[in-house]
């Protein structure tokens, strides 16, 4: 398989130091190795995603010194590729309706045990309240879940995966550890957008990604990965998680935190090869 990374914005916000370096990281990799690399416009929440910052997207990554391939995947020219996935997993009785909202799931959830798990790399570990129903009971209000006990209870050994990035090796997802520190992950959310977790899945083997270089705020999240890529029959490409940029103050940053948007530093007078300096790339010739 031909070395391919991507990066895959949302466009909901413009980007700021952490996505660059983000992106220019993936981009010296794939360079590095001869590889391709690809960009990716996650935009199944239609609901915030605005052609603007698309454009903003692209105007950002380019005067930074990137190039990519055309054309590039957006993930809304595509949800059929994710419902066929979703039928695949439906198919085997993995799936379920979910009518608990963000309310219903913190009362559930009551007073935090010792030692138990609360939360998880896709939020609160969900209780289990809806498991019970069957996928035919579902309404239009209703989410989908994966059913994690049935889905660890078909694997028959840990799935391994390898990081390349901050904890480099081999890497092992255990059924236990999806129990008790996963839970049962939203496939599909009420208003029929298709989850993330599912569609990155997708998309990765799609696109054919060999390496997925992404931050480590994501990293607990590649054992959901992972797991629908067995589900799937979808290859496992290498994870290579990166330290997170931070302000001054030590907070992650985030879309709202315009101050470090590449957009406002250039509007500032900062020039690219001062932020390729900043966050440890090479200047451009």
């Amino acid at each position: 398989m031909t070395f391919t990374t991507r990066f895959a914005p949302s466009p909901t916000g413009p980007l700021h130091l952490g996505h660059a370096y983000s992106a220019l990281l993936a981009h010296q990799m794939a360079a590095e190795a001869g590889g391709r690399f690809l960009l990716r416009i996650e935009d199944t929440d239609q609901l915030r995603a605005r052609a603007q910052w698309e454009e903003l997207i692209n105007d950002d990554l380019a005067w930074l010194g990137l190039t990519w391939e055309t054309p590039v995947r957006r993930q809304s020219n595509h949800l059929r590729s994710y419902s066929n996935a979703l039928e695949i997993i439906e198919k085997k009785d993995l799936i379920y309706p979910c009518s608990c909202r963000r309310a219903d799931i913190e009362a559930a959830a009551g007073a935090p045990q010792e030692g138990v798990a609360q939360f998880g790399p896709d939020g609160r570990i969900y209780q289990g309240t809806c498991r019970h129903r069957a996928v035919h009971e579902g309404g239009a209000e209703d989410a989908l879940r994966l059913n994690m006990k049935r889905a660890a209870e078909t694997l028959t050994a840990p799935l391994l995966y390898h990081e390349t990035g901050l904890d480099s090796g081999p890497q092992k997802v255990r059924p236990e550890a999806l129990l008790s520190q996963v839970g049962d992950v939203v496939l599909q959310r009420r208003n029929g957008q298709i989850a993330y977790h599912l569609a990155v899945v997708v998309d990765d083997a799609i696109q054919g990604v060999s390496d997925v270089v992404r931050g480590a705020d994501l990293a607990k999240a590649t054992q959901i990965h992972v797991l629908l890529q067995s589900l799937l029959g979808l290859p496992t490409p290498r994870y290579h998680h990166h330290k997170l940029i931070r302000d001054s103050t030590g907070k992650r940053l985030a879309k709202r935190d315009d101050a470090t948007a590449i957009s406002t530093l250039r509007s500032q007078g900062q020039s690219v090869n001062d932020i390729r300096r900043s966050l440890g790339f090479k200047p451009l010739d």
